[in-house]
């Protein structure tokens, strides 16, 4: 799979893995001047360039200690040359902090002094988490947090952003604002899926009940399918998905993009991945085939891999505010998201910055993702997977359905048919999921001999793979397909049956 990138200086490979062991020393100071210009990568079809390390707007962004300003931490990435801001609606605070911060820059429309250049030159993004934009009813495995409460729905959650970050923070925002992207958030079930498409087809405001995805495309768009666009406004430029949970849904997300409509996705993404049924073999690579970009988070399992306990963060005091761990370093775990194949930049939340330059998280952890795509080796990319392994015995990613191994081919079906007199069998089947290893090939069966193998390529669209077998003979047969992953490994599906005609 092809990567592109850009970097603006070459920097001298500073991996944290040697013959011996894992580096644990600190990083050389840098002072102001000596800050090096950050790396950045192309940002999938987007073409726009994006820093590898982009701020997190949670840790103490969101959960704010007593002692800290969560606009200084805003501010100080972008004096860093950070532009790749994250935050979201159900971040508490988040959002009014970006506000703080961004009016201190001169990034608000209308306001005096406002620098429409500088404005170009972030990438923000925020996030929702209602799965309808219009109407609404309750479903069993749809997580929408408003349950149908807001007859506008996702727009709702669209211009709510805006207030928060350039305007009055209860409704109101200057004219000229957008979001450089919105995401769904935290998609989970396939019941959200078919929420998030209802509608997307031969739109019309008469439709009592539209997903988010339609609604959304208008605010991008200028248009008023939806009903739910009067003014035709642009608000958004991009549109896209975050999933922590489960990578086949994720997958099924974006094959059900026939439209053009997702970008990007925010996966998360560290190196306990593949002790869970991973992202990195599954829905990564789908969605890199379609040149889409695509964020990490989650690179520290949200602090597990330091001091706190697995689970969703929820007050101050569980933000963890030190440079890694004597015995776990930060910088090969930002390494090992960063080199994954398929990752642009990797969103990391702040809990502390400071001026020793060895105790500021947001310095050390920005310099980690100086790294190319390819800055560390396989064989040290493992050598991070058995040290990551080693924290809490690799229970760290709590938000991570669990491994069950490679998969066989999913929904497969047979059908025949006469051509010139001849029998035609035709084997239809959608991609099997990946264990530890990636997958390489689809074996095809026939009564227990291999007739044919095809390789694997990412299922990027609803059309299932397909084979057509002549076997020469009108007698009964049984077929069969295997899955084949990179070590050899296989998963067979059911036999299917053809009858002697």
């Amino acid at each position: 799979m092809s990567r592109s990138f850009v970097s603006r200086r070459k920097f001298l490979k500073t991996s944290a893995i040697t013959a011996a062991g894992i580096s644990i020393a600190p990083y050389i100071s840098c002072s102001r001047q000596s800050f090096p210009e950050l790396m950045k990568r192309i940002f999938g079809k987007l073409n726009v360039e994006v820093t590898s390390f982009g701020l997190g707007g949670q840790a103490s962004i969101q959960w704010t200690p007593p002692d800290v300003d969560p606009a200084q931490i805003i501010l100080k990435a972008f004096k860093l040359g950070v532009n790749y801001f994250d935050t979201s609606n159900l971040y508490g605070p988040s959002q009014s902090n970006f506000g703080r911060a961004f009016r201190i820059l001169e990034l608000i429309p209308g306001q005096s002094g406002y620098d429409e250049v500088l404005r170009s030159s972030i990438f923000l993004t925020s996030k929702t988490h209602l799965r309808w934009g219009k109407g609404g009813e309750r479903r069993e495995g749809v997580g929408d947090r408003t349950n149908g409460q807001y007859p506008n729905q996702a727009k709702y959650d669209v211009e709510r952003s805006l207030s928060q970050i350039f305007g009055d923070g209860t409704g109101d925002y200057p004219e000229g604002s957008y979001l450089d992207m919105v995401l769904i958030h935290n998609l989970s079930t396939l019941q959200e899926v078919d929420v998030l498409y209802e509608g997307i087809e031969n739109t019309s405001p008469d439709m009592k009940h539209i997903g988010a995805l339609a609604v959304l495309r208008d605010l991008r768009d200028g248009s008023n399918l939806t009903g739910q666009n009067p003014e035709e406004k642009k608000l958004i430029r991009h549109i896209g998905f975050s999933g922590h949970y489960s990578s086949p849904v994720m997958m099924e997300m974006i094959k059900r993009d026939q439209y053009g409509i997702l970008d990007a996705m925010l996966v998360a993404l560290n190196a306990n991945d593949r002790l869970n049924r991973n992202m990195q073999h599954n829905v990564i690579p789908v969605a890199a085939a379609k040149n889409m970009g695509v964020i990490a988070m989650k690179v520290f399992a949200d602090g597990a891999m330091y001091t706190k306990e697995p689970g969703w963060t929820n007050t101050s005091d569980q933000v963890v505010r030190t440079v890694g761990s004597s015995e776990f370093p930060s910088k090969p775990l930002i390494e090992f998201t960063l080199t994954t194949p398929g990752i642009h930049t990797a969103i990391i939340g702040i809990g502390h910055i400071d001026e020793d330059e060895n105790l500021c998280q947001l310095k050390q952890n920005v310099l980690a993702a100086q790294i190319e795509p390819d800055g560390l080796s396989e064989n040290e990319r493992i050598e991070v997977e058995k040290m990551a392994g080693r924290i809490r015995d690799g229970k760290t990613n709590y938000f991570q359905i669990p491994e069950s191994g490679l998969s066989a081919p999913e929904k497969i079906k047979l059908s025949t048919e006469i051509r010139d007199g001849q029998r035609y069998v035709n084997l239809a089947w959608h991609s099997a999921y990946a264990g530890k290893e990636p997958l390489k090939s689809y074996e095809i069966w026939r009564d227990n001999a291999k007739i044919s193998e095809m390789e694997h390529k990412p299922q990027t669209m609803p059309d299932p793979f397909t084979f057509t077998d002549q076997p020469g003979d009108k007698a009964s047969h049984k077929y069969k397909v295997v899955s084949v992953d990179a070590s050899g490994e296989k998963a067979e599906s059911e036999e299917l049956a053809v009858k002697s005609i």
